[in-house]
């Protein structure tokens, strides 16, 4: 693990392995952690660095509302840091968010995108009420929130088969501090639409979906691909592929890889 000073807090990452380079975002709740599972085999070929993201894991908050923008920014200053000019970004749900950020901040650094579990669009206003139903839920019983918040991203059908592993991610979700949820929170709820960037990006862009996820319902998040060259791998489970279908996961991103 490593630390980068940026705007007086400390960014933590990870970097290992070499050629091309793989940037691994994770989603809300979450941080770098989560990728450790696929780290042995992506790093054979590749340079794969992994971040914690603004208020997640041992990177610190920034402010009282983390941007998708914002986001993007720590992850630019991080490639500065490695001297590194083309990537190929991976970002599960919210990081999804910030990679798309990215791509519109700094198209000259894209070499590929995965949407993992994400999408393009923005927040509808029924979404953004239930975001900010979810600040005064996570302000009034911090832990009851982040436990259901977990709970609610696995299929109703892995949530048994599946207890100790949602146990693990519950207990690392419990590491956000409150400020780096609710400023996520904030950040995801006034994120832009950006579906124009799937219309016309320069770079080969891959859209992984979960046909059982209850966060980002399959259906509705099929239409932002129509008439675009991205590409569609459905997975049978819900919002966390990483662990619901890990291995069908890992081989679909390495064959995205060594496409590029």
């Amino acid at each position: 693990m490593k630390f980068l000073q940026y705007k007086n807090i400390k960014i933590s990452y990870t970097d290992q392995g070499k050629g091309s380079a793989i940037v691994l975002l994770h989603g809300f709740l979450e941080n770098k952690n989560m990728w450790e599972a696929f780290l042995p085999e992506f790093s054979k070929k590749n340079r794969v660095i992994t971040i914690d993201l603004l208020g997640h894991g041992s990177t610190e908050c920034l402010g009282y509302v983390h941007s998708m923008e914002d986001q993007s920014d720590t992850v630019h200053a991080v490639l500065q840091e490695l001297k590194i000019r083309k990537v190929v970004l991976v970002g599960h749900s919210m990081g999804g968010y910030i990679s798309l950020a990215f791509a519109e901040l700094y198209p000259d650094f894209m070499k590929g995108l995965v949407l993992l579990n994400s999408t393009s669009l923005s927040d509808s206003i029924e979404r953004k009420k239930n975001r900010d139903r979810a600040i005064a839920a996570v302000k009034q019983n911090y832990i009851a929130f982040v436990k259901m918040s977990i709970g609610n991203l696995f299929s109703e059908d892995n949530r048994e088969r599946l207890a100790e592993e949602i146990e693990k991610v519950k207990s690392q979700a419990l590491k956000t501090p409150l400020q780096g949820v609710v400023a996520s929170l904030e950040g995801m709820k006034i994120r832009k639409d950006r579906q124009v960037i799937l219309q016309f990006a320069n770079f080969p862009i891959l859209l992984v979906l979960g046909e059982k996820d209850e966060v980002l319902l399959y259906d509705d998040n099929l239409a932002q691909i129509e008439g675009t060259a991205v590409k569609l791998t459905s997975l049978p489970d819900g919002h966390m592929s990483t662990i619901e279908n890990k291995n069908e996961l890992s081989v679909v991103l390495l064959e995205f890889f060594k496409s590029i």
